[in-house]
């Protein structure tokens, strides 16, 4: 069985990805910072909870033991826990602003990465999947014909930038592991609160790469219609 972690998992794409993934026989946690709601999704689920705050070393270490504990190894890591932080204006971003998306969107996917790379180290086929966008894709943001070139998200869409770079080194410096970036599109969840795309369409790609088999890619950035440009 393979056993799977989603970081921000109690919730939308997360939530959504998790009922996928147990549906085709993936043994799934769902990771949340909030032990209530977190508890509560899973029950909904029927999959595995456990305690995680990707802004928190301590709570990263220690999810990292009990999944040790209880598994021995882990196959795939899901790095989907993100905020999208407040929309302003490039004049009135301040260095506050920024820290407080970067500590969840790109600290915190170093964080999960690294106390779960011992235990990924352990699988067969290891599978990281960070969840990017294509707000933070230079090739989207600039193609006029684009959505994202419309958008002015500064902190969120650079935040997602830092996300995809990290992919692509971790990627060219851990060749025994599958590496790969997803952007889900414009999905309606609770952290964007708006798009045309239902939670099922956004994690098609996620699922696409959680799935992959050891011919898989590694080292790209896949939608909900292919590969994109970062």
């Amino acid at each position: 069985m393979t056993i799977t972690l989603i970081t921000g998992g109690n919730a939308g794409l997360g939530f959504e990805t998790a009922r996928r993934l147990k549906e085709v026989g993936y043994k799934v946690y769902i990771g949340s910072r909030d032990a209530a709601r977190g508890k509560e999704a899973a029950a909904e689920l029927g999959v595995a909870f456990i305690v995680l705050d990707v802004t928190n070393e301590a709570s990263v270490a220690q999810a990292a033991t009990e999944i040790e504990k209880k598994e021995g190894h882990l196959d795939v890591l899901i790095n989907n826990a993100g905020v999208s932080g407040n929309v302003a204006s490039p004049e009135q971003i301040t260095v506050d602003m920024m820290e407080q998306v970067y500590q969840v969107n790109v600290f915190g996917v170093v964080r999960a990465t690294h106390h779960f790379l011992p235990l990924l180290q352990k699988s067969t086929q290891p599978i990281i999947v960070n969840v990017s966008s294509g707000l933070g894709s230079f090739g989207q943001v600039l193609n006029p014909e684009q959505i994202e070139s419309k958008l002015n998200p500064l902190v969120y869409s650079s935040s997602k930038s830092a996300a995809s770079m990290l992919t692509v080194q971790y990627a060219k410096g851990l060749p025994n592991m599958q590496i790969n970036a997803v952007d889900p599109g414009p999905t309606k969840t609770g952290l964007t609160g708006q798009g045309h795309q239902t939670v099922q369409e956004g994690s098609d790609a996620i699922v696409q790469m959680a799935t992959i088999d050891k011919d898989g890619p590694t080292g790209i950035f896949m939608s909900h219609d292919g590969i994109i440009p970062w």
